[in-house]
């Protein structure tokens, strides 16, 4: 038999917890993004024999667009439907991403810097989050000299999904020891960042109209705000 305690309080008593980690999607939520993965993309396919005018691409890159923000073997696998061609693929999108970064065509979007300042000022921990491999990850940390702004960085690998899944979510809340998935705040600017915030349990999933999906697409996935901008999290968020 169940036994309820009397000495219970209300379900509506229990408050939530202040937020103490926001983990931050990068290209499209605090990154400029620029067009910079849909070229690249095209790149990788021409990388493994199919030529950037194919008259496919049109609906590859409509396939693209809808699984933006996940682990980029995982789209390339859905892609192709052949697991040497997607990691031959993915190699070869890393790689024109690298060289994009190096270029020097990336920069933070407006807000994100001073954001992250608001967030650290108010006790507030930072992860930021990608779809990209680890390496490519550091480049554009390195690029933008954020190495001392935040506080963690998380990339899908070996044992650690990339979105819609929750893992990054809940691997930074392990390593920076938060202690409830409710002083979460997880932000970005897909459908699928949204989805891993909510599988994650975080107080607060924000879509920002930034990066790749429109207020139709962000609406349509489990949030508890939509954003203009990163610049507005702060105000989103019951500072501690």
């Amino acid at each position: 038999m169940i036994e309820s305690s009397s000495n219970s309080p209300p379900v509506d008593a229990w408050q939530r917890p202040p937020i103490r980690l926001a983990v931050l999607d990068m290209a499209g939520t605090t990154v400029r993004d620029g067009g910079i993965v849909e070229s690249s993309f095209l790149r990788a396919l021409a990388s493994i024999g199919i030529d950037e005018d194919d008259p496919a691409n049109a609906e590859r890159l409509e396939y693209v667009q809808a699984t933006m923000g996940q682990s980029k073997i995982e789209v390339f696998r859905g892609l192709l439907h052949d697991e040497d061609l997607a990691q031959r693929a993915t190699r070869g999108f890393e790689a024109a991403i690298a060289e994009t970064v190096r270029a020097g065509a990336v920069e933070a979007l407006p807000g994100a810097v001073d954001t992250f300042a608001t967030l650290r000022g108010a006790g507030v921990r930072i992860c930021l989050t990608t779809g990209f491999a680890p390496e490519t990850q550091q480049l554009l940390m390195d690029a933008l000299g954020w190495g001392h702004l935040v506080d963690l960085t998380l990339a899908p690998g070996p044992g650690l999904r990339g979105r819609p899944y929750p893992d990054l979510a809940l691997q930074a809340l392990m390593t920076l020891g938060v202690d409830d998935v409710r002083s979460l705040a997880v932000a970005g600017d897909t459908a699928n960042d949204l989805r891993a915030g909510w599988r994650a349990g975080a107080g607060v999933v924000a879509g920002v109209l930034t990066g790749a999906h429109g207020r139709a697409e962000l609406e349509a996935a489990p949030h508890t705000h939509i954003l203009a901008t990163i610049a507005d999290l702060p105000a989103a968020i019951d500072l501690p």
